[in-house]
């Protein structure tokens, strides 16, 4: 049986990267106003939300995603370049294919698919990275 190397504080940053990417990637300097228009919503409905329960939720998901990716990248052959291979993999053709195809059939504009999937892929390829990097 092969050992299963898990750097746990890798996965805690791991998450705690999916808030700052989000933080950026969704901010006025890169594709706030872009994806504001796409989604419909307006920012007093964001202005409205209660940031410590939303946060606190994505830290847990994120938390779970990032022990998952771990798990497949737990063999002790795996290094920095596997990681960000199969992060880019994961992101790409898995999360942000059923995202696009679910957003087809909600009738979501391209635009929106590409902001949303490029998000998702940037952020398992860097969570990737970072697992097999930091062994």
């Amino acid at each position: 049986m092969e050992t299963l190397h898990l750097n746990h504080w890798a996965v805690f940053v791991c998450a705690l990267l999916n808030l700052f990417l989000g933080a950026l990637w969704y901010s006025p300097l890169l594709f706030y106003k872009p994806w504001l228009k796409e989604t419909g919503l307006k920012e007093e409905a964001l202005a409205k939300i209660n940031p410590a329960k939303l946060y606190s939720f994505s830290l847990v998901l994120a938390w779970l995603i990032s022990y998952n990716l771990a798990f497949f990248l737990g063999d002790e052959k795996t290094d920095w370049a596997w990681g960000l291979t199969a992060g880019f993999l994961a992101g790409f053709g898995w999360a942000t294919m059923i995202f696009i195809l679910i957003a087809a059939f909600e009738q979501r504009s391209w635009r929106y698919m590409v902001i949303n999937g490029g998000y998702i892929t940037v952020y398992f390829s860097l969570i990737g990275l970072i697992l097999g990097a930091w062994r």
